[in-house]
């Protein structure tokens, strides 16, 4: 059974940071990619950003330069690190694997985020 577990969201001040983890169990986590989305109140579903199995890396404009995803596979864990955050950055965030058999991909719980003074 595969299993994503997210964490280290919260509420913090414009211009803060927060790192997200996502621990992967059940698949062979080094051979897939690895996305983040993001859902903010009322909107759609917004991809964040990508890292593939071998760490290239990919990133909405919109975190660009504010952003970094990396992944340990050592430990089955990716992560997020967000700086620079901002009031629109609010959302519930999700990681995400797809695979060939589950193009849709597997869903963690998602953490929220609050960015607000």
């Amino acid at each position: 059974q595969v299993q994503l577990v997210e964490s280290g969201g919260g509420l913090v001040q414009p211009g803060g940071s927060l790192r997200l983890s996502c621990v992967a169990s059940g698949i062979d986590f080094s051979i897939y990619p690895m996305r983040w989305y993001r859902q903010a109140p009322g909107k759609q579903r917004d991809l964040v950003a990508t890292i593939d199995s071998r760490g290239i890396t990919d990133y909405a404009d919109s975190v660009k330069g504010r952003f970094t995803i990396s992944r340990d596979n050592s430990r089955n864990t990716g992560y997020l690190q967000m700086n620079t955050l901002k009031p629109e950055d609010t959302a519930v965030y999700y990681c995400v694997i797809a695979t060939i058999r589950r193009p849709s991909g597997y869903w963690g719980q998602g953490t929220q985020v609050t960015v607000s003074s």
